[in-house]
């Protein structure tokens, strides 16, 4: 009998070991992990700053656009001053500028955007790959795997052409890491001092402003349910209203930001667990475009 036991805590201790070496091993892999997705990361964003802000070709001519000198005006006599109006100032010609993301989006054809919220660890570049829309689930920006993978948009959604919602996945990492803090938007108080977001695609950066935070779920295909996730594309008024009506309900907290038909949006979403499939998101309107970037593709 005492042999058996002493067996028996021999075999004990051995799991033991064998749990805290794997629980150690786990522990070391997700912080190399971490390390290695962070340091890919940092790389492409220094890359950006080798792209200054100065103008460059104007949007619809071959050269830079140089503003001509007024032309001179004769003195206005004492009778005419009185009545004289002054001349209009012309608007000044849109310009387009080098793309800080140049490098990145040269780097690998699978990268069509960059995803940035001010003031946020958010500053990651966005994965389409609508073969094969996990392949980055789990693989970092050279396709080296990794658990924190690389934010992925949604294979039904397009940027060329442009659909109504751009929905874009991303982890919920412990550390942090991708949209492991994305669940701060739970505070509105959180969400006032980080309203608006900005995505660099190829051709401009795109403004947006949170309209709605909520939680969610993956539901089954026969519940008749809002799925926030099948929404892509609102060609009529029906579809909008459909949409809007549905994510200003499931709010939060109202973010005093409305919408109407015509607009679009960027759908943020990430995994929680108040239940099963559960979903945090965050969706935020266009508000317009802050730059228009030079073509930089042979």
């Amino acid at each position: 009998m005492k042999n058996n036991r002493k067996f028996i805590s021999i075999i004990l201790c051995i799991l033991g070991i064998c749990c805290l070496v794997g629980a150690l091993y786990l522990i070391a892999t997700g912080l190399l992990d971490k390390q290695a997705s962070e340091d890919t990361f940092e790389e492409l964003r220094a890359s950006r700053e080798n792209y200054s802000e100065l103008e460059s070709l104007p949007l619809d001519d071959a050269e830079i656009a140089t503003p001509s000198p007024a032309p001179l005006l004769p003195s206005p006599t004492a009778e005419s001053s009185e009545t004289a109006t002054p001349e209009p100032t012309p608007e000044p010609t849109p310009v387009a500028i080098e793309n800080p993301y140049r490098d990145s989006f040269l780097a690998n054809d699978d990268m069509v955007a960059w995803l940035q919220i001010p003031d946020t660890v958010i500053d990651y570049p966005v994965m389409w790959t609508p073969d094969d829309e996990t392949y980055y689930l789990y693989r970092d920006f050279n396709g080296k795997s990794n658990k924190n993978g690389c934010l992925l948009l949604d294979t039904d959604s397009s940027l060329d052409p442009l659909t109504t919602n751009l929905i874009i996945h991303g982890h919920n990492m412990k550390s942090g890491a991708m949209f492991g803090n994305l669940t701060d938007y739970e505070k509105k108080s959180y969400f006032e001092t980080h309203r608006e977001m900005y995505l660099y695609t190829e051709d401009c950066c795109k403004t947006y402003e949170v309209i709605a935070v909520f939680r969610s779920q993956v539901f089954k295909k026969s519940d008749n349910v809002f799925k926030f996730y099948k929404f892509f594309q609102a060609d009529t008024q029906e579809e909008f209203d459909d949409f809007y009506n549905n994510i200003k309900s499931m709010s939060l907290y109202d973010t005093d930001v409305s919408a109407t038909f015509g607009d679009r949006f960027i759908t943020l979403s990430t995994c929680v667990y108040h239940v099963t499939n559960g979903r945090f998101v965050v969706v935020a309107k266009e508000t317009g475009t802050a730059e228009s970037y030079l073509p930089f593709r042979d």
